[in-house]
Formats: structure tokens, C-alpha cells, sequence
């Protein structure tokens, strides 16, 4: 008989390997099991349970009828997972997980699109050296929209590269690094920013927010970088301003994902599209490791977890 007093689930072996080299390894007290919600439940009460990190919306009803005591998410958005989470369940986000890598690709779309390193590779595929002088990142006004994690991780990797920085939150207000204005000025504001990075949640007040209104505030040749949610701008209203050539776009995340095979942004010269990889990277399985130790450590010490962001 195992006498652990927490049971925990992972979707796979390699968020268990993970588990296992972190500092410490598995704590003392928690038993974790291998479980994708794609079968019956390895237990009817479960402590603590991590859905995949793909496709999640989509397996989290396998816990209907499960006791569980935390539903622990491998994203930082969970809105996807609101109306599908059967009810009786405490959902914690993976915050502190992949914002740095987040962070890394909207600077470096930034990069990439303001130093047309897209052209210089179509142009070296087909042999041929086409140097053209262009826009620095430096120097540039960039209004950054979204101060959460991810916000704040973004604006650290640019402080560097000589930019003016605006910030712009759900509300006016002042913090350690300065002022951050209102979602209300955004009419005041679009009309100066070269540069245009999205990084809010998604939530009823956001959705839709990079409209066509929004974009006609920007001036000819701004770059619009989203590495937020898809359905945060207007898929019509983006569509329209990249076919018309006015705006630049750098997108991690589109509406609808996937894009359907031969969708027009895709031949647009002036879109970069990345496919939904912001924290796809190598620091994703170690971050989301030391998480989920860090949740169990918490729970087997009567403690209340980190990130809970929804109860169902």
C-alpha cells in the first residue's frame, strides 16, 4: 500500500521526467501517476491533476464525476477552459511558466520584421544578395498593451534595445517603473506608436479589441505584434489593413488557429505569422516542473496553491 497522502496525475513521461530532476525531485508524501484524461481515471479521488498542454479544452470533461482537488493548467490562458471545466473544480494557470519565452518571441518578431530578416531569407533562397537599409528597432515609440507577466517580461527584454516604452493596462496608474495609462487613452495614443505589441488576457473586455477602429489609429507603416490570443483583434478588420499594405503585422496567434491551409495572411509580405509557439520552447518543460513541485509542496503543507484564476 503506498502511503502518500497527496495523488497526483501528469499526461505524460516527459512532465514526470521533468518532475523528477528537478532540485529534490518528487516530494516526500505524493504519489504521481501517468494520466492523459484520454482513459478512465487512474483513482475517483484525484489531489491534484495536470491536463495536456495541448488540445486541454477538449480531454478536461474526462473529470466530470471526479473528485479533485486542483486542476493544474500548463497555459497562462485559461479561457478556453472556463466553459468546458466540469463544475466542482479550482483551476491554477501556469504563470511564471512561459513568460519569459513569450517574451523572447515578440521581441524577436519585433526584430525580424523591423530589420526584414523575412526578405533576406526569401531572398537568399533564391540565391540572390539584397541588402536594403531598414527601420532599427531602436529609437522607435512602442506602446506596449497588457502589464501582467507577460507584460512585464516584454518590457524587460526591451529595455535594452533604446525604445519609447508607453504602457497601457485595463486602468490608469502609476507603479516602481513609472506610469502605465488607461485603455481609455488608447485613441490619444495609437495615433504616435510605431510599434504596437498586445500581450492581455483574453476576456470579454479584450476580445476584439485590435478592431478596425483601433488599427485606423495607427499610422502608415506601424507594426501590430500580437503574442496575446488570437481573438483579441479582428480577424476581418487585420485581414483588410495587411491586404491594403498601410500596416505591418507580427502574429504568434491568429483567429481562427489553426489558419486554414492557404489563407490569404499567409502570402501577405508584410505579415510575419508564427504558429501559436510563444512558450514552446526549451524552458517550458523545466518552469512547468518546478511549478508543479512547488503546488505539491504547498498542498501536502495545507497550504493554498499559487495562480488560481477559476472555480467552476
Amino acid at each position: 500500500m503506498s502511503d502518500a497522502r497527496l495523488t497526483v496525475t501528469v499526461p505524460g513521461e516527459t512532465l514526470l521526467r521533468a518532475l523528477e530532476a528537478t532540485p529534490g525531485g518528487v516530494p516526500d508524501g505524493a504519489e504521481v501517476l501517468v494520466w492523459g484524461l484520454d482513459s478512465p481515471p487512474p483513482a475517483p479521488q484525484l489531489d491534484l491533476v495536470v491536463p495536456p498542454y495541448m488540445d486541454a479544452a477538449d480531454k478536461v470533461g474526462a473529470l466530470a464525476g471526479v473528485e479533485c482537488r486542483l486542476v493544474q493548467s500548463q497555459s497562462i490562458g485559461y479561457d478556453d477552459l472556463v466553459e468546458v471545466l466540469p463544475a466542482g473544480h479550482v483551476l491554477a494557470n501556469a504563470a511564471s511558466v512561459h513568460e519569459p519565452s513569450t517574451a523572447e518571441l515578440a521581441v524577436g518578431l519585433m526584430i525580424a520584421a523591423q530589420r526584414g530578416i523575412p526578405e533576406f531569407v526569401r531572398a537568399a533562397d533564391e540565391g540572390r544578395w539584397a541588402p536594403v537599409r531598414r527601420a532599427s528597432l531602436a529609437d522607435r515609440r512602442v506602446l506596449l498593451l497588457g502589464v501582467g507577466g507577460v507584460g512585464r517580461a516584454i518590457e524587460e527584454r526591451l529595455a535594452p534595445f533604446e525604445v519609447e516604452l508607453t504602457r497601457v493596462a485595463s486602468r490608469a496608474r502609476d507603479d516602481e517603473r513609472g506610469h502605465v495609462h488607461g485603455i481609455d487613452e488608447l485613441p490619444e495614443l495609437l495615433p504616435a506608436a510605431e510599434i504596437v505589441v498586445v500581450g492581455v488576457p483574453l476576456t470579454e473586455a479584450t476580445t476584439g479589441l485590435v478592431d478596425a477602429e483601433f488599427l485606423a489609429a495607427l499610422p502608415d507603416g506601424a507594426l501590430v505584434v500580437n503574442v496575446a490570443r488570437g481573438k483579441v483583434a479582428d480577424p476581418e478588420a487585420v485581414l483588410a489593413e495587411a491586404r491594403s499594405g498601410r500596416l505591418r503585422f507580427a502574429l504568434d496567434v491568429v483567429d481562427p488557429e489553426p489558419l486554414p491551409e492557404g489563407h490569404p495572411l499567409f502570402a501577405l509580405p508584410n505579415v510575419l505569422i508564427t504558429p501559436h509557439v510563444g512558450g514552446a520552447s526549451s524552458a517550458m518543460m523545466p518552469r512547468m516542473a518546478r511549478l508543479l513541485r512547488e503546488q505539491i509542496e504547498r498542498m501536502l503543507a495545507g497550504e493554498e496553491p499559487r495562480n488560481i484564476v477559476f472555480r467552476s
